[in-house]
């Protein structure tokens, strides 16, 4: 298993994690991990939404853009 550091984490949020793992029954840590688990497994949005169009149909050829460009700034001259 991998390990991460989260640094500079608000006060406020650790101690929201710690009273959430203890409403749970698990320590902190165990907390964190099934928070960042869930959060890794969601489906993309997007996608999800294609699929479900897809199974009513008539968007079989919608074409799916690449996702890959780096964010840029917005002009607004």
């Amino acid at each position: 298993m991998s390990s991460i550091i989260v640094r500079g984490l608000d006060d406020a949020v650790k101690q929201q994690l710690a009273a959430q793992a203890k409403e749970h029954g698990r320590s902190m840590e165990a907390e964190v991990r099934d928070i960042l688990t869930k959060a890794a497994r969601r489906p993309h949005i997007g996608m999800a939404l294609l699929s479900v169009a897809q199974d009513v149909s008539g968007v079989d050829e919608l074409p799916v853009p690449r996702r890959d460009d780096a964010a840029r700034a917005a002009d607004f001259e």
